[in-house]
């Protein structure tokens, strides 16, 4: 699981990715987390399957190597850990889920 400290500190680690796999109406509603990359949960796997160069084509970076640190993020966790399991069944060995996900970072960041 990656923590609240970890996902702060996205923007200043390029090596690593930021998967937000909410729905870009609940983006709308509150707001993206710093350096993420929006993908939602329906999909990643064919996002995940892409060439290189259309996935940097649809999202704006390399696609990640499959050994990349790859933090997936949603509302409250559970959407971020089906995520993290998906790409770690397309073979991404660094996968993990951010277990606030956007209920704590918006907890954290109203302090």
């Amino acid at each position: 699981m990656a923590t609240y400290e970890e996902v702060k500190n996205i923007p200043n680690e390029p090596s690593k990715y930021l998967f937000d796999v909410r729905n870009k109406s609940e983006l709308e509603e509150t707001g993206t987390l710093p350096a993420s990359i929006n993908i939602p949960l329906p999909d990643l796997e064919k996002a995940l399957n892409l060439p290189d160069g259309d996935f940097k084509t649809s999202y704006g970076r390399a696609k990640p190597s499959t050994d990349a640190v790859m933090i997936f993020s949603c509302k409250a966790g559970g959407r971020a850990a089906r995520a993290a399991n998906l790409a770690k069944t397309l073979g991404f060995t660094n996968a993990v889920a951010y277990a606030g996900s956007w209920t704590e970072w918006e907890q954290k960041q109203a302090k």
